[in-house]
């Protein structure tokens, strides 16, 4: 049975999200909120709980995973990023968008999109999460909480609970989430593409 960890959706008590990220470490995988709904997280080298991921979701080889980071200077870190891409995704960060960028040497390479050679990152504004990123000192493996046959996130964290009891370790709940996933914009190729449509305006992306 996962663990419920019921936690304070603005200044989120530190013995709880030390308790999330001992999980992490360990070697597990949570559910947390973020501003764009719930999203399932684990350590960035943690591939069995890639594969749990990809297995609550059924995810095929063509999904790209995303990396959470605290700031922007974390990200760079794990993506290639030059000038033109450095201000679109500045301007619109910390929020509700994931960018897919081309990966540096730094990012695992089972967490690559196998053709593509990129990856996700997002800097997310949720309280929450950012304590937990601060507690953790790395990026977060992570993935939408979107079922198999859904096309919204999960948002009520006893739901979460009931659904996947037995399949994840710890279910953090701070109330309300966000109800829309991230816009995702692919920053990859010569001319930004809007993957997804979701709660991130998508329009400073296109042409």
């Amino acid at each position: 049975m996962a663990r419920y960890l019921d936690v304070h959706p603005v200044d989120p008590q530190p013995r709880s999200i030390r308790q999330a990220v001992e999980t992490l470490r360990d070697g597990g995988l949570i559910a947390y909120p973020t501003d764009s709904g719930y999203a399932l997280g684990a350590a960035l080298g943690n591939q069995s709980a890639k594969d749990r991921i990809r297995d609550i979701r059924r995810l095929d080889d063509k999904h790209h995973y995303t990396l959470v980071c605290a700031d922007f200077a974390q990200l760079g870190q794990f993506v290639h990023v030059d000038n033109a891409v450095f201000r679109a995704v500045k301007a619109s960060t910390p929020g509700p968008y994931t960018f897919i960028l081309p990966a540096t040497g730094e990012v695992p390479r089972k967490l690559l999109h196998a053709k593509k050679r990129t990856v996700g990152v997002r800097i997310p504004e949720h309280p929450v999460v950012r304590a937990l990123l601060a507690e953790l000192g790395e990026p977060m493996l992570t993935s939408t909480l979107i079922l198999p046959g859904e096309t919204e996130p999960m948002t009520d964290g006893w739901q979460v609970k009931e659904e996947l009891d037995h399949v994840v370790d710890v279910v953090i709940d701070s109330g309300e989430c966000g109800s829309e996933p991230t816009t995702v914009v692919d920053l990859s190729g010569d001319v930004p593409e809007v993957v997804r449509q979701g709660a991130g305006d998508p329009s400073r992306f296109k042409a």
